[in-house]
């Protein structure tokens, strides 16, 4: 049977992608920034999966106000970068895995999750920029990636229970794939930052700090922040955690198995007008 053997969490900051594409990742302000994926890097290399289940957020590129999935999952063969008003991305297509993806859709939705299928999308920053910070600028994507994108931009937004119970039937769903797959799943966005209005650029440390210690070591804790919280304490782009708890709901000792083991954490702060938060979580 297919297994989930870590978890990867890790914001997707746009600037950080035109950072790596423009060649400036070695200037003096960058430079913290990718140092604290160099372990991450090696780390993916030496334990790269078979598949990567990804959850991130379109950032009206795939969708819009048109139409608005709650949960949407890729199950097409490939995913091309999306063109986000600048061009595409300069990096390698995406390779879906659709046989994985379709057995999720399959056993989620009997699970009683409402999952939209997709079988053609692009994929933005919000996919691409987690890839390339944990595998840098290769000429392809080191395995085939399940795109799994959520509605944190448009209100009504799942709650951060609603994610972590999902993340527990993806992982229920994964471990009855009929074929050996050593399977990551990655959730990303976040940290704290907030785009428009008058508190443009807030950043809050102790929030975001206080997240990440609930998410490794008391995570129902952390699905428990209501909404309210998030926008008041994290901005109002801080509501994308709530991703991060899909991950970790997909991980064994919130469903029955061993302590997981903490990697790797890593948190900066600024990239552009975001921080940056970063873990990888491994199943024993």
């Amino acid at each position: 049977m297919a297994h989930i053997s870590a978890s990867v969490y890790t914001s997707h900051v746009p600037a950080i992608g035109a950072a790596l594409d423009l060649g400036k990742s070695s200037e003096p302000y960058w430079q913290p920034l990718f140092k604290g994926y160099e372990y991450s890097k090696q780390w993916l290399k030496d334990n790269t999966p078979d598949v990567i289940f990804l959850v991130y957020n379109d950032h009206a590129t795939a969708f819009s106000l048109d139409f608005i999935p709650t949960f949407a999952i890729g199950c097409a063969a490939e995913f091309q970068p999306a063109d986000e008003g600048w061009g595409p991305r300069p990096v390698p297509k995406v390779q879906g895995h659709p046989e994985l993806a379709s057995h999720i859709a399959q056993s989620v939705i009997q699970q009683d999750f409402d999952l939209t299928i997709v079988n053609k999308m692009d994929v933005d920053h919000g996919l691409t920029v987690p890839l390339s910070l944990m595998c840098g600028q290769p000429s392809a994507w080191p395995c085939p990636v399940i795109p799994f994108a959520v509605n944190v931009v448009q209100y009504p937004i799942p709650s951060g229970n609603r994610c972590f119970q999902l993340g527990r039937a993806i992982q229920r769903a994964i471990q009855s794939f009929d074929e050996p797959l050593n399977v990551q799943i990655w959730g990303t966005g976040g940290m704290s930052h907030q785009l428009q209005g008058p508190r443009a650029g807030l950043i809050n440390k102790e929030f975001d700090a206080r997240f990440m210690d609930l998410l490794i070591a008391s995570p129902e804790e952390a699905a428990a922040i209501p909404h309210i919280n998030y926008v008041r304490e994290a901005g109002s782009e801080g509501i994308e955690l709530v991703m991060w708890l899909i991950a970790r709901g997909a991980m064994a000792d919130v469903n029955g198995g061993a302590p997981v083991e903490l990697l790797h954490r890593f948190y900066h702060v600024p990239a552009s007008n975001t921080a940056v938060g970063h873990a990888i979580l491994k199943n024993n």
